[in-house]
């Protein structure tokens, strides 16, 4: 990473803590009320006992913008940390098997609202000014222990109570009844997050619950995906939003997947990847919950498509990143490139070339932080007849 590139990140940074900062002192106050999005989170801290709450704006009416990242592509970085900087979540400590008292239930009943809910908070004390970052879950604004909280003017969407009500269906069934019906992946995960799916119920830090939801939908795709042709040509996909730049590269090959990451620290180039076969991964991923996100974006291409490819994803997160937004925006940006018209290279080695000529990062280094090459290059079983 040059000098510049250091100077350039450097800068940025400066800009956004000077933004978190200013936003930190500017919502201070014992009370909100606001229409939430619908909106509620779960903490992972001091689990199995967890802080759990709404997520409110001190602004009134129709609100959904502000939790709904499937309506965010296209929008800056700068204004998704807007957005989110808005919503004041409130916190309870609950354990997370207790999900038949009356506030998870009110909770409950907010995340299934088809519409933003009028909602009053009244905190323990005024809200505290920090503004919580980590790679999975969007960010939020200021924090209050509630006193009280109030809601009015829920709608249920008909799909989430029926799934909500049936609680002889399983969790991945119910993920899965959702998902087919056209449920937003995001409104899944609250409901999945919030205790209202499966047998046996219980709370779900949300950044768990991203993760298990993505993980849940491509477990089946893949088994649909598994049988379908082979692709015929070696397709490759692009497209850059939020200081992250995506490439997909289709094979033709029976279904392996690799996700290799690039990214800048301190002036060293570093990487992380994990990759499967037909069997699938056996263990947390190491790139964590973007290797799902991004599975899922391009397993959703192949089934539309009724097609089965080998797949290659490399991403490069630039120094413009440096606010994390969640791992949505990898679900979201994988998604949006396989709506791209692809480049058709010649064969593996060829589209390997395309693919890190649309990077700063060159072919060899990709190579040498994955495993895909020498994947592909071991013998099947059809290999033998």
């Amino acid at each position: 990473m040059s000098s510049d590139s250091q100077e350039i990140r450097r800068s940025i940074l400066a800009k956004w803590h000077e933004t978190l900062s200013k936003h930190g002192n500017l919502f201070s106050s014992d009370s909100v009320s606001g229409s939430s999005p619908p909106s509620v989170f779960v903490g992972s801290h001091n689990y199995p006992k967890v802080f759990v709450g709404p997520m409110v704006p001190p602004i009134h009416g129709d609100t959904s913008l502000l939790d709904s990242p499937e309506q965010w592509r296209g929008k800056s970085l700068e204004d998704i940390v807007n957005f989110r900087l808005n919503l004041v979540r409130g916190i309870k400590k609950i354990g997370i098997k207790e999900t038949d008292g009356r506030y998870i239930e009110s909770l409950q009943e907010l995340t299934m609202s088809s519409r933003p809910i009028d909602s009053d908070l009244m905190f323990q004390k005024s809200t505290l000014s920090n503004v919580s970052l980590d790679g999975e879950s969007a960010p939020f604004g200021p924090i209050g222990e509630i006193k009280t909280a109030k809601f009015s003017g829920s709608s249920s969407v008909k799909s989430l109570e029926k799934t909500y009500y049936d609680k002889d269906l399983k969790a991945q069934d119910a993920v899965l009844n959702l998902y087919n019906s056209g449920i937003e992946i995001s409104k899944i995960q609250k409901c999945f997050s919030i205790g209202m799916l499966g047998q046996k119920r219980k709370l779900v830090p949300t950044k768990w619950s991203i993760t298990a939801t993505d993980d849940i939908i491509c477990k089946s795709l893949t088994d649909d995906v598994l049988d379908y042709s082979l692709i015929d040509s070696h397709r490759i996909f692009s497209y850059e939003h939020l200081g992250n730049i995506f490439t997909v590269v289709l094979f033709p090959h029976r279904w392996v997947y690799e996700m290799i990451e690039a990214w800048y620290s301190d002036g060293v180039l570093g990487f992380g990847s994990d990759y499967e076969d037909a069997r699938g991964i056996d263990h947390p991923p190491a790139i964590a919950g973007a290797y799902f996100a991004a599975k899922l974006g391009v397993l959703e291409y192949l089934k539309e498509k009724k097609i089965q490819a080998g797949v290659v994803i490399l991403r490069e997160i630039r120094p413009e990143y440096a606010i994390p937004v969640g791992v949505w925006q990898v679900r979201e940006g994988v998604r949006e490139a396989m709506n791209q018209t692809p480049i058709i290279a010649d064969d593996f080695e060829h589209a390997l070339s395309l693919a890190s000529n649309k990077m700063s990062i060159s072919k060899s280094e990709w190579l040498l932080h994955g495993n895909i090459v020498d994947l592909i290059r071991q013998k099947t079983i059809s290999d033998f007849f």
